[in-house]
């Protein structure tokens, strides 16, 4: 590409966030010290909406990373503000196609032969066109089907992927753009406190540079279609190899019913709650069995493909993915906080959730724990069990008020997410609006459910070291309970508390059962798992004699240890 043109564009790039800036310094920075703070506050929202509509008319005009840039900002729910991440929110990988000429020439060069002589014919007009390359149908020769008939396992109709002419140079201009505008950005405190912008652009860039690798793209389908291998209602296109290179990718054409034509899936005689099911449970087995995702489920990676019934296919159908560019690695650690995080929510356990947010690494210093675990436990109580149409009609005011009561820590935030975490949050987001859409009535409580109590069970059965953790955690509460009752009383006896007698009777009442609760479960805890040591060292009598204190000690909690109540 012309040099000329390349430093335009990157001259352009700058000017827009150059002028951003300045925008925001004057606002936010310049007008409040001079005493005109509530003008800047009044027009906060207008001018956030009106640069994130700039950024996205810009984004459509260059294409490249900026689409993509885009896409990831309107993820950043934790660092921007809504206005512009909901303004970014529709922005689609779509952008006008590319002159076949230019395309032809490159395919060519690429695979070293004419399209003629590897293909039978090649439509000029694209089927797909995106931000870093575009989509051609094609079909495969048949004297190359011969040669490569165990690639092809006899298909001829495929779809042929070719990246962009000079993509790679665009990107490297865009990013060298936006390496600098983060250094900008790191200079302005409250966002250098909350995240770290040069890591961010860092970690996008060697996601855009992974998308661009076709070779690297062709094994993601593959290792997916390993994965799925053992599932009749999964489907991934096959790749054809002897025509595929970094820059041209050569798939079996598994177009179908796009999964956001819901009239087309009900007229197929497809039950439209069961792909919302099966999709749902599909990403459940990405996330936490394969530990390796499809990151970029937009309608057009999404088929229902009619299928005739079989055995193995009652209901006629697959679930077909395409599109292994954008793939997301749930690394060790993220995976046991995603763990935690599943059972915490599967079984309203407020408490682990903020473990997982600890174990994920996702909290800022100055979060504030305790509050963390009253707004999760005042969220289960208001929402858990709603499907998604009954949130999005959850009267404004009921959210309002969890807002008020809870409003520091909706104004601090105190979380910052590293990039894969966020390529999986932007996943599970447009998955739900996918799941709701085939459903609307599609409840993700009632699908997490069993989820979560099978990890409890495969927790409970192989997992000493968890469960040692949380007798560990009871045995501190309890060991605290005599000094935080003390600390209350001297309080009480210095006049210290404004009381209402009703309210510390019942208080007082709940806390008695809740120390009888917790002194059984420790006292079951430790017989149960006693037993299970001495049973497993080979003392099979004193292990039955440990199980059965355990079990008089669960009777007793169930029936007796309940606090005395004066209004009985």
């Amino acid at each position: 590409m012309n040099p000329s043109r390349l430093r335009a564009r990157y001259r352009y790039i700058m000017a827009f966030f150059a002028r951003a800036t300045a925008s925001f310094i004057f606002w936010e920075m310049i007008l409040p010290r001079i005493g005109l703070r509530g003008v800047a506050r009044r027009t906060r929202s207008r001018r956030f909406t009106q640069i994130a509509a700039q950024f996205r008319a810009m984004a459509i005009r260059m294409g490249g990373v900026m689409i993509k840039v885009g896409q990831f900002l309107s993820a950043r729910a934790d660092v921007l503000p809504p206005e512009i991440t909901e303004e970014l929110s529709g922005l689609q990988d779509e952008v006008p196609a590319e002159d076949f000429e230019s395309i032809r020439k490159l395919a060519e060069a690429e695979l070293g032969a004419p399209l003629k002589g590897r293909f039978e014919r090649f439509e000029s007009e694209p089927l797909a066109a995106a931000s870093l390359g575009q989509v051609h149908r094609a079909r495969l020769r048949a004297d190359s089907v011969e040669t490569d008939g165990s690639e092809t396992q006899g298909f001829r109709d495929v779809v042929v992927k070719i990246q962009r002419p000079f993509i790679d140079q665009l990107i490297e201009v865009d990013f060298s753009a936006l390496h600098r505008v983060a250094g900008w950005l790191m200079y302005y405190k409250p966002i250098s406190r909350r995240v770290d912008v040069r890591a961010l652009i860092k970690e996008l860039e060697t996601t855009v540079y992974r998308e661009i690798d076709y070779l690297e793209e062709g094994q993601n389908a593959e290792t997916f279609n390993r994965n799925f291998a053992e599932s009749k209602r999964i489907h991934v296109p096959r790749v054809v190899w002897s025509q595929t290179t970094k820059r041209v990718l050569t798939l079996e054409n598994v177009y179908a019913i796009k999964i956001t034509d819901y009239d087309a899936i009900t007229a197929a005689g497809i039950d439209r709650t069961d792909v919302a099911k099966v999709l749902f449970k599909t990403y459940l087995k990405q996330i936490f069995e394969d530990g390796f995702f499809h990151a970029d489920p937009h309608p057009g990676n999404l088929f229902v493909t009619p299928r005739p019934v079989t055995e193995d296919n009652k209901t006629g159908w697959q679930l077909t993915f395409v599109d292994f560019g954008m793939v997301g690695d749930v690394p060790e650690h993220l995976s046991e906080g995603l763990r935690e995080m599943m059972i915490g929510v599967g079984t309203r356990n407020a408490a682990r959730v903020v473990q997982s947010y600890r174990t994920l690494g996702v909290l800022l210093p100055s979060a504030d724990l305790n509050v963390l675990e009253q707004a999760g436990n005042q969220l289960f109580d208001r929402f858990w069990g709603m499907s998604m149409g009954e949130l999005r009609n959850v009267d404004h005011r009921q959210m309002a008020q969890f807002a008020m009561q809870f409003r520091e820590l909706m104004y601090e935030m105190p979380f910052q997410l590293p990039h894969n975490l966020l390529l999986l949050g932007r996943t599970v987001a447009i998955l739900s609006g996918m799941c709701t859409g085939l459903d609307p009535n599609f409840n993700v409580w009632t699908q997490l459910a069993p989820y979560a109590q099978k990890m409890v069970r495969d927790e409970g059965v192989s997992n000493w070291d968890v469960w040692l953790n949380e007798i560990g955690e009871l045995v501190k509460q309890l060991i605290s309970l005599p000094a935080q009752t003390g600390r209350l009383l001297t309080r009480l006896d210095r006049g210290e508390l404004n009381v209402n007698v009703p309210q510390v009777n019942r208080q007082i009442f709940h806390l008695e059962g809740a120390v009888n609760r917790l002194t059984g479960s420790i006292m079951f805890a430790a017989f149960f798992f006693g037993g299970v040591l001495l049973y497993q060292g080979g003392d099979i009598r004193l292990g039955y004699l440990f199980w059965g204190f355990s079990g008089v000690t669960l009777l007793w909690m169930l029936f007796f240890s309940r606090g005395h109540s004066p209004w009985r």
